[in-house]
């Protein structure tokens, strides 16, 4: 029986604000949404485990769905 894809829609990510100041956790949350630098844009699918690293740092991006 084959698996069934889920197809998750896509949001796009920019870091807003630096993040100096920011704790090392929410340092490693940016490096693993592949972001490096303020105004560094980003396109990811909305998938549970990118909307739960958005929740953790919603002060330092900005989102929109595609």
């Amino acid at each position: 029986m084959a698996k069934k894809i889920i197809r998750y829609p896509k949001i796009r990510i920019r870091q807003v604000r630096s993040a100096i100041g920011s704790t090392d956790r929410q340092k490693a949350v940016l490096k693993s949404l592949g972001l490096r630098k303020m105004n560094h844009e980003v396109v990811k699918d909305a998938n549970p485990a990118i909307k739960g690293m958005i929740q953790a740092i919603p002060h330092l991006l900005e989102v929109k769905e595609e």
